[in-house]
């Protein structure tokens, strides 16, 4: 039996699948498009069975290629591009393509685990999994809204699943491997980036009744992200949509300073306070972009009640011991 990684050599897959290796897990199937080759270096120390062409496993499933000898799918793939304006090919790529997923995951009983995002929820104040708070800002995030409302309505005609469906709606995910997504990388990692080329990190200015660097997001390294994964493939009894975030907001100017402390630890250079980063001008602050003004998440915090009360107990770290960890990676990785 084989388990499928879709999205494999992206940022959360090849996590993943490294993550599986560990379990000693080898007769993985890969699957990703790589037009943008450079992602294949995310899968070099990890051990696959095979890799597959996104399409070409999309033919092979519904072909009946697979029927009978997969034990899971862990459905990574879609496009993370929140500003990409090309609704047509979002919608393919992240809704149909997992809509033909879910399908034959039903008719086969294999248990699907799939990444929503709180992109879902749009700007409002309240991130928890329920209708009534969802209002995606832009394509992205109703492409994985709309998927997760397919979830919801086969599991209110059917009742319950004959097998194991969770979605997860990640939050800021941060960490190694992520270097091929490019500006839709972190903001921890385009912090390191700032600081090792002009030695500051810039920030957003005042906003939507935020001062400046105070805007408010949900960091969560990918470690996290990956052991949330693992613990619900580990109780295929578990199902539904949870949120994968801390359950902590924490402003961009603790992001940007654990991540210019870190980076000044690596050369023997003590921490400094915020104010004192600022006097430095090793933190500035730039004008907010007009053009995010309405598409702008300032504030997200992920409502873990579900996730807990799905039995998932292990703690989060925070932003000041993950982007430590995270530094220390991207400065020994090149």
């Amino acid at each position: 039996m084989y388990t499928i990684v879709t999205g494999a050599a992206g940022f959360i897959g090849s996590n993943l699948v490294r993550a599986l290796n560990a379990r000693g897990v080898r007769k993985i199937i890969a699957v990703d498009n790589l037009t943008r080759a450079d992602k294949f270096r995310n899968l070099v120390d990890c051990d696959i069975a095979d890799y597959i062409d996104k399409q070409d496993f999309l033919d092979l499933l519904l072909g009946g290629d697979f029927d009978g000898d997969i034990d899971a799918i862990l459905h990574q793939g879609a496009c993370s591009d929140t500003t990409e304006s090309d609704g047509r090919y979002m919608m393919e790529n992240n809704y149909r393509y997992s809509l033909a997923i879910l399908d034959w995951c039903l008719d086969q009983e294999v248990p699907l685990l799939y990444a929503s995002s709180a992109a879902t929820y749009g700007g409002g104040g309240v991130f928890r999994e329920e209708r009534e708070y969802e209002a995606p800002l832009n394509v992205y995030g109703y492409s994985k809204f709309l998927f997760d409302q397919v979830v919801r309505r086969r599991l209110a005609d059917i009742g319950s699943f004959n097998s194991q469906v969770v979605g997860f709606r990640y939050f800021n995910v941060y960490g190694p491997r992520e270097s091929h997504k490019g500006r839709m990388a972190s903001v921890a990692f385009h912090h390191y980036q700032q600081f090792c080329s002009a030695g500051k990190v810039k920030l957003f200015a005042a906003c939507d009744a935020y001062a400046a660097g105070e805007q408010r997001r949900d960091f969560v390294h990918v470690d996290d992200v990956v052991q949330v994964n693992l613990h619900f493939l580990d109780h295929p009894e578990s199902w539904g949509i949870f949120n994968v975030g801390t359950g902590r907001a924490q402003t961009f100017n603790d992001l940007a300073a654990a991540n210019v402390n870190a980076c000044r630890a690596l050369s023997g250079q003590a921490a400094l306070p915020l104010a004192e980063l600022v006097a430095q001008r090793l933190i500035e602050y730039i004008p907010f972009p007009e053009d995010l003004k309405g598409k702008y998440q300032s504030f997200t915090e992920g409502d873990l009640s579900k996730l807990r009360k799905a039995g998932y107990t292990a703690p989060f770290v925070g932003v000041e011991e993950g982007v430590a960890k995270y530094v220390l990676w991207l400065n020994s990785h090149g």
